[in-house]
């Protein structure tokens, strides 16, 4: 049992990022920057806000998006010294591995698969949800056995699958290509978000804001806790590490600013929402970006908008894939996961097997369930994952005060401490549903782990042969 505790060292990580499996190294601190945005402005800015608003926040979702973005700030520090540190592919996964050792490596492994393939699930299913209404704008219905899960009263939601399809496809063509479409979907979105800011801004009516809190302080912490799925996203930068040219200075460059960027928009923009338009008439829409502009007569820009919101989940979905595809590439690698899943393609220096399954698993997920069962299970996942990141951070740093830091996360003990204790409280406003499914996925991990994975594990194989 003592072995299943057993730390790998940052030189063999590193060690295993050179030769024929290893991946293409094209990113700069643009391309990361733009990952991070692209994955973390999508459906925060254009769905749950009207939802938070509505529901839980009011007009102090301006709030809400403070308190999820303070967690997310202190967790991004403790990622970027990680990442820096350890430019390997596999992001927390990986940084599990050298801090805390293989069970906790594969503990928020196995989470962090739940957290990717559900979050892949539900981006595409609202993407479905925008490719359906544009296209019904335009005089094109598709039948509602195309459009809907069985559960929804449909028999498959086939755009869903197929977008999923064609961002797989994508990812299997090289990362130099994805990033350079990432690239210009991110722009427009950017510019649309900004237009939004400067067409409404005018339009704000300070009455709006009142009451303020309407369903207290209360509320307004669960409006956190469901914001926060907006912010998911920063952490697939790091699950980049191996593919960038100066991961050292870029990496945590691209997951910080990427954040501070975000965070900034998501906070005007909610200010504004609710300013424009009373924050209960926001429970009538799924697009409240769109709505808010219609509200006030601006019917070209919605029109506009919902093109950006397009853009803005396509995006996410992009850096989503890539981020899983990425952390199951590193598992296989070390053996946890069958060793196949590691092979990189010689042409395209992409993980061709990896993607697919990925792309599958997804498509799956996609097509046949309804939204409201696949959303529920990111936000446990994820801030379970930031948790162990950040404890990673404390205990590296007591183990191996020696080791080369290329960035420091500021205020270590306290900050990472901060961080943990923030992702526990906003785990403690979940649903217990939530942590119930949560909890039987960690069951089922647990016996993967000791039934295939450890036995395959090649850290534990070459410690065998040593002894």
């Amino acid at each position: 049992m003592k072995s299943i505790f057993t730390t790998k060292s940052i030189d063999t990580l590193i060690g295993e990022t050179k030769g024929k499996k290893s991946l293409a190294k094209v990113l700069g601190p643009t391309e990361l920057t733009f990952l991070g945005i692209g994955a973390i402005i999508g459906t925060g800015i254009f769905v749950i806000t009207g939802v938070a608003a509505a529901t839980m926040s009011g007009p102090a979702l301006v709030l809400s998006f403070i308190i999820a973005g303070f967690a997310c700030v202190f967790a991004a520090l403790c990622y970027a010294e990680f990442a820096a540190m350890v430019p390997v592919a596999g992001s927390a996964y990986t940084y599990g591995y050298a801090a805390l050792g293989e069970i906790w490596a594969w503990i928020i492994g196995w989470d962090l698969i739940l957290e990717y393939t559900v979050a892949i699930g539900t981006v595409a299913i609202g993407w479905s949800g925008y490719a359906v209404n544009l296209l019904s704008e335009i005089g094109i219905n598709l039948p509602k056995n195309l459009v809907s899960a069985p559960m929804d009263g449909g028999v498959v939601n086939l755009p869903a699958i197929l977008i999923v399809a064609l961002i797989s496809a994508l990812l299997i063509a090289g990362v130099k290509q994805s990033t350079g479409v990432n690239n210009i979907i991110v722009a427009i979105k950017l510019v649309v978000v900004v237009l939004f800011i400067v067409l409404a801004v005018g339009h704000v009516k300070p009455a709006n804001w009142h009451p303020f809190m309407p369903f207290g302080f209360g509320g307004v912490v669960k409006g956190a806790a469901y914001v926060f799925f907006a912010y998911i996203g920063f952490d697939a930068v790091s699950t980049a590490a191996e593919e960038v040219k100066d991961p050292q200075k870029d990496l945590p460059k691209g997951i910080i600013y990427s954040l501070v960027i975000c965070t900034v928009l998501y906070i005007v923009v909610s200010a504004i929402l609710t300013g424009v338009v009373k924050y209960s008439a926001y429970s009538k829409t799924s697009a409240p970006v769109a709505f808010a502009l219609q509200q006030i007569g601006i019917n070209w820009g919605s029109a506009l908008v919902s093109v950006g919101a397009m853009c803005g989940i396509t995006s996410v979905l992009l850096v989503m894939m890539f981020g899983q595809t990425r952390i199951f590439f590193a598992m296989s690698r070390d053996g946890l996961l069958p060793k196949a899943l590691g092979d990189v393609s010689e042409k395209t220096k992409t993980p061709v097997l990896c993607t697919a399954l990925v792309g599958i698993a997804a498509a799956v997920i996609a097509g046949f369930l309804p939204i409201g069962i696949v959303s529920e299970m990111t936000n446990i996942g994820t801030l379970a994952a930031f948790i162990i990141v950040s404890l990673g951070v404390i205990a590296l740093r007591r183990k191996r005060p020696d080791l080369k830091r290329p960035f420091k996360c500021p205020g270590a003990p306290f900050t990472p401490l901060i961080s943990a204790a923030a992702c526990a409280y906003l785990i403690y406003q979940l649903q217990v549903v939530t942590w119930i499914r949560f909890a039987v996925w960690f069951a089922i991990g647990m016996v993967v782990y000791f039934v295939y994975s450890r036995k395959h594990s090649t850290m534990q194989n070459e410690e065998e042969a040593v002894s």
